[in-house]
């Protein structure tokens, strides 16, 4: 029922649970029988890893039945909004002086608590449990609990951008760093920006723009690789990254790990344009064909200031000025940006029922699964019957 669900856009389990009683396919796959939707959520959320490897079968599936053929493929990414509000999300400034007003609060609740515990004691004799919290107590301890999950996931990433920061500069220096300056980088312990901010509901979401809407999402960076061929998806991942800078080597990898074989080509858009991995993919010898400018500039126009200056970038400027070539870049948009629309509009896949990275991730692969039965159903893939 989870994955036909998936697969028509009905993804809730109350959705589901209605549909057992009203929708005839619903009611064949459940035998007539209806679950009601607490046991359909736990279900999901007790079966979330095997739910989520099954993208790797239905791939195989696509591989055995001669869909796949491992010529080129297209890369994009897609924000998804979290199971979170925006309202929700507070600049770590924000995030430490509420810590410290309701760690306050706690410290005052617990004082409270504990001399009414000894107020009734000397009064009816020792016997209540000592697990009765005042309601206003567990209250605070929650949202304090929330406060600080969301200020560690900030310290974490601010840790993680003075490691790439520290590296590039030793690569830069032709150094590598040493055991001795690992320890001295941890021990100076980089604070967040102040102005950083994360949010309660979900602190592994992040506040990104919706390249199509140009709108601000608290959400997810969906990233999806498809097959040339077929446009059956071959590679997914979710990311809390802004943008599509550092994805490009992450998914040609996991197309790679997933197929047992390396594609000829990959194409994608401006947003993936970086450098060291360019030229990185490149040396292992695919054809990587991926615009460093938004849009294909006339060989006359200047570049615009923040333009990409490298020698790989000026050769691929060279490379697209060819007719030929362009039109190899152009079935990028015919392959991935299709898949999105139908995940998001006719799958209805807008928004995250879990939260938390790893939740997320195995809930979009998922998606993919089911959007491949789907495409090969499409293209009169007939399964055969044991």
């Amino acid at each position: 029922m989870l994955v036909y669900g998936c697969a028509i856009g009905l993804r809730s389990s109350r959705q589901i649970e209605k549909a057992t009683y009203s929708d005839l396919a619903f009611r064949y796959l459940a035998a007539d029988q209806h679950p009601d939707h607490d046991t359909i959520a736990a279900f999901r959320q007790t079966h979330l890893a095997a739910l989520g490897q099954l993208f790797l079968q239905t791939l195989l599936l696509c591989q055995k039945a001669g869909l796949i053929k491992l010529g080129s493929i297209a890369i994009d990414g897609t924000k998804i909004a979290a199971n979170a509000s925006r309202q929700r999300t507070r600049r770590y400034e924000r995030l430490t002086e509420k810590e410290q007003e309701l760690a306050a609060t706690v410290e005052k609740l617990l004082a409270e608590a504990q001399a009414t515990d000894q107020q009734v004691d000397a009064r009816y004799g020792a016997g209540r449990r000592g697990d009765e919290l005042p309601s206003e107590l567990a209250s605070a301890e929650r949202q304090l609990a929330r406060i600080r999950a969301a200020k560690q996931e900030l310290e974490r990433e601010a840790r993680e951008r003075a490691e790439q920061a520290a590296r590039e500069k030793a690569e830069q220096n032709g150094k590598a760093r040493d055991e001795a300056q690992r320890k001295r980088w941890h021990r100076a312990r980089p604070t967040p920006d102040p102005e950083a901010k994360a949010n309660l509901t979900d602190p592994d979401s992040r506040l990104m723009v919706d390249g199509a809407t140009k709108a601000y999402v608290q959400g997810y960076n969906a990233q999806a690789a498809v097959d040339g061929e077929a446009g059956l998806i071959v590679a997914c991942r979710v990311t809390q990254q802004l943008n599509n800078k550092q994805q490009l080597t992450p998914l040609v990898e996991a197309a790679e790990k997933n197929l047992g074989a390396r594609p000829a080509q990959v194409l994608a858009d401006a947003g993936y344009w970086n450098e060291e991995q360019v030229a990185a993919q490149a040396e292992r010898g695919m054809d990587v064909l991926v615009t460093p400018d938004a849009e294909r500039r006339k060989a006359e126009e200047p570049l615009a200031a923040n333009a990409p200056r490298g020698p790989r970038a000026t050769a691929m400027r060279e490379r697209l000025r060819d007719e030929k070539e362009l039109r190899k870049y152009r079935k990028r948009a015919g392959l991935v940006e299709p898949v999105f629309g139908i995940t998001k509009e006719q799958k209805r896949f807008r928004r995250f029922l879990l939260r938390g990275i790893e939740k997320v991730q195995a809930e979009w692969s998922f998606a993919p699964a089911t959007f491949n039965l789907w495409r090969m159903l499409r293209r009169g893939y007939e399964p055969q019957m044991a």
